[in-house]
């Protein structure tokens, strides 16, 4: 059966697969269309790529676990409550936004802990209303042997400071402003949430006492062009364009400069990098470049600025589909931005310390108490420091997660640069059409050959639900990103021309099958046999059917009756087998061929039934029915005598159209068919009217009367079958046959035991009583011959010749 299947499909794909690979080319052009002409068409493709793009990496990139190279300090809810609550912290820090020797008491605990680097997730661009303060942190930066490195963002048109330009006065205002838009609102896991340390006592003796900040001198004045130079970072580029800091206003993008940090900062923070958030269309954060420049200099974002100084990198080279910090390579998209591995959710990804903690060992160290923070937390790690409180707005979205602190970004990054230094990139456009073209084939080859109903619909539902599954590995194992909605695109597409054609053929079948079978069925069987798709294979297929042969006996005889009125006999012919016909059709048989007073009938084929057997065995007694009518009325009209006898045998056969170019014909072929032609044959030599094979008795033997005639072997054949004569349905055989019947399978025991006298003694005693009976006469006879001459090496089997 699989084999046959397997036929059909080569079939199909032969037939058709010019216009499969057309249909698939179509589809490819069409889907790279939508591509091409992208936020034309509203942007729903694009939004779609992003939505496959997030179901990829949730699904094959995470799981990374804790980053070896970034510890994110966290400014946390509970940490903003604590300082607040601590009567010491809350006099030298104030409330947030804290005073900035709050800072940089951090950053001589983190140095004391042994961190790599300081990356300060936030803008430092006004000074504080307490200039001192600012003094203060400027010098600890100077001071302390861990670089620092500060985020700047960009602003409203102004000024180009790249230019001999008057200093604006700096305003009175907050000491620190929030990074980029704000800052998260995330809590720390509650495994990280401590009791709240506002009930510590310090020693009064000023050893753990946050010391007066001594009198503000005056600030240094900066230059534009020191400042310049102090923002800016040389970035060499190749084969390609930086994006322009710029920001739409009133429909119209207008050119933006960097915020520069206050003057304080230059010569004591080790680098700046641009903060500004960069997200999708959808606000999801997904993608990063690497560098910006307002048409003057060249800023990095903050991670590549620090990487580039942690790395010792002069300058940052981007050429094509490469990003270079020192002897460090990174693999980019060509237009210079990349996708950002974020590796898993942020918290699976890297260790968040509360801000109070760190803030905590501080003052145990300078009180001379031992710290609590685990040694070695903070040694030799880059510690990015950033807000995840409620309250601090920096709510960003990534493909894991819809709430998550906006550092995630700068943290993700800068692992990347540090560690594995694997980016997502696009992959080729050609390769993304290739995958796309294949889909699109499989999809048209896959609906056209097989014309499954439930594939036709499962399938458009698997591409459009499950194509990440194909690109999901493959961007796991290459960091590659694949177009994963236009694959899904073409192949719907693909399939939608697909299924048409499937319907279109069907169609066109279902007309010719009603054409074609329509005068050989019942109309309303032939209309179920379509309405349930049950269409037969014109082709050819192997089937179990029951074959029905009839003939007139002694229609040569009858006809010459007609010699000078050959009309007449044309009439007769016509009503017997329209008659005949009938009554085979409302049995659900197909009429396959009349040879001239012939009639071969088919029941199981085209339209598939379990009980082809049962209505095979009820047509031939309905036709027998029929033609005992027709006896009578021929009878009447003084016509000649005539009857009818019928062969029924069931078996496989193959069936389908036969013939040749000029005409064909639907009909079957085999064995079966064979046998059941000398069966409707063999009827004269035993008398009978209607000879069922062994395997129609077989099928049937629950619904109907039989009586076993005698065990044959046809010609041509070794194996000897045992046929029966089929006499009514089930309890429709009046008491005088069965008697009959019980008579000759009694005498039929003894004719195979070679008793020919003593079975032809049981037949004589009911001969007398039923003499219309033909098999008793038949085999009688036999008995009487047998009796005076045996036959040599007697089996009980019997030859049928013909």
């Amino acid at each position: 059966m699989a084999g046959e299947r397997w036929k059909i499909l080569k079939s199909r794909w032969r037939n058709h697969w010019r216009l499969m690979l057309g249909v698939a080319v179509l589809a490819t052009t069409l889907a790279a269309v939508c591509h091409l002409l992208g936020e034309s068409l509203g942007g729903w493709l694009e939004e779609a790529e992003r939505g496959a793009y997030d179901k990829m990496v949730t699904g094959f990139t995470d799981g990374r676990g804790k980053s070896p190279h970034v510890v994110v300090l966290a400014i946390d809810q509970w940490s903003l409550d604590n300082i607040r609550a601590n009567k010491q912290y809350a006099l030298n820090f104030g409330n947030w936004p804290y005073s900035r020797n709050l800072w940089a008491r951090v950053v001589e605990q983190l140095e004391a802990e042994g961190a790599r680097a300081i990356v300060f997730d936030a803008v430092m661009d006004e000074p504080s209303t307490d200039t001192g303060m600012d003094l203060a942190f400027a010098q600890t930066l100077r001071d302390t042997r861990v670089p620092f490195f500060v985020g700047m963002s960009s602003n409203a048109p102004r000024a180009d400071f790249s230019a001999p330009a008057p200093s604006a006065p700096a305003p009175a205002a907050a000491p620190v402003a929030s990074a980029q838009d704000a800052l998260p609102t995330e809590a720390l896991p509650p495994s990280q949430e401590e009791p709240s340390p506002s009930g510590e006592e310090f020693p009064e003796d000023g050893t753990a006492q946050f010391e007066d900040v001594p009198d503000a001198e005056a600030v240094p004045e900066v230059t534009p062009e020191a400042m310049a130079r102090a923002v800016a970072f040389p970035v060499r580029v190749e084969g390609r364009v930086l994006p322009t800091l710029e920001q739409e206003s009133e429909g119209v993008m207008q050119p933006q400069h960097p915020v520069p940090p206050i003057p304080l900062l230059v010569g004591a923070a080790d680098g700046f990098g641009l903060v500004d958030a960069e997200s999708d269309p959808d606000g999801f954060m997904r993608r990063t470049r690497f560098a910006y420049t307002d048409g003057v200099n060249t800023y990095p974002t903050l991670p590549v600025r620090a990487a580039a100084g942690i790395l010792g990198a002069s300058e940052v080279e981007l050429s094509e589909h490469t990003l270079r910090l020192g002897t460090r390579e990174y693999t980019v998209d060509a237009e210079g931005d990349t996708a950002i591995d974020f590796g898993g959710e942020f918290y699976e990804r890297f260790e968040a310390v509360p801000l109070l903690k760190v803030l905590d060992d501080w003052a145990r160290r300078n009180a001379g108490q031992p710290t609590r923070l685990p040694p070695g937390l903070f040694r030799d790690k880059v510690v990015v420091i950033g807000g995840n409180a409620v309250g601090l707005n920096d709510v960003k979205a990534t493909p894991f997660s819809p709430v998550v602190p906006g550092l995630v970004k700068q943290a993700t990054v800068l692992d990347t640069l540090l560690g594995n230094g694997r980016f997502f990139t696009r992959a080729p456009l050609w390769l993304s059409l290739l995958l796309v073209f294949g889909v699109a084939l499989v999809s048209v080859v896959l609906l056209m050959t097989t014309r499954w109903t439930p594939l036709e619909i499962a399938w458009p539902l698997a591409l459009y639900l499950g194509m990440h599954w194909v690109t999901g590995p493959v961007l796991a194992k290459t960091g590659m990103v694949l177009l994963t909605a236009l694959p899904s695109l073409a192949g719907m597409l693909a399939s939608v021309a697909a299924v048409a054609f499937n319907h279109l053929v069907a169609n066109k079948e279902a007309e010719f099958i009603r054409q074609a079978f329509s005068r050989f069925m019942e109309p309303k069987l032939v209309e179920q046999m379509i309405s349930q798709r049950e269409l037969p294979r014109l082709d050819g297929e192997n089937v179990e059917i029951t074959a029905f042969f009839s003939d007139i006996r002694g229609f040569s005889t009858f006809s010459e009756r007609f010699k000078q009125d050959p009309r007449s006999l044309v009439r007769i012919l016509n009503t017997y087998l329209t008659r005949v016909s009938g009554a085979l059709l409302k049995e659900g048989g197909c009429l396959d061929k009349y040879i001239g007073d012939a009639v071969v009938c088919l029941y199981g084929a085209p339209m598939r039934q379990p009980d082809h057997a049962v209505r095979a065995c009820r047509g031939a007694l309905a036709a027998k029915a029929e033609v005992d009518r027709l006896r009578e009325e021929f009878r009447v009209q003084g016509l000649p005598d005539m009857y009818t006898r019928i062969g029924l045998n069931s078996a496989v056969n193959f069936v389908g159209n036969f013939g040749s170019e000029q005409l064909f014909s639907y009909t079957a072929i085999g064995d079966g068919m064979n046998l059941a032609a000398r069966l409707e044959g063999a009827n004269k030599a035993y008398g009978s009217v209607i000879m069922i094979g062994p395997r129609t008795y077989e099928l049937a033997k629950e619904h109907i009367e039989v009586r076993e005639l005698d065990r044959v072997r046809v010609a041509g054949k070794t194996e000897a079958v045992t046929v029966y004569e089929l006499l009514a349905l089930k309890g429709g055989l009046d008491a005088h046959k069965q008697v009959t019947v019980e008579r000759y399978h009694a005498a039929l025991a003894l004719y195979r035991e070679a008793r020919f006298a003593e079975a032809a003694a049981v037949l004589e005693a009911r001969k007398a009583e039923d003499p219309e009976d033909g098999p008793t006469q038949a085999l009688l006879e036999r008995c009487h011959k047998y009796a005076k001459a045996p036959p040599p090496e007697f089996d009980g089997v019997a030859s049928l010749d013909k």
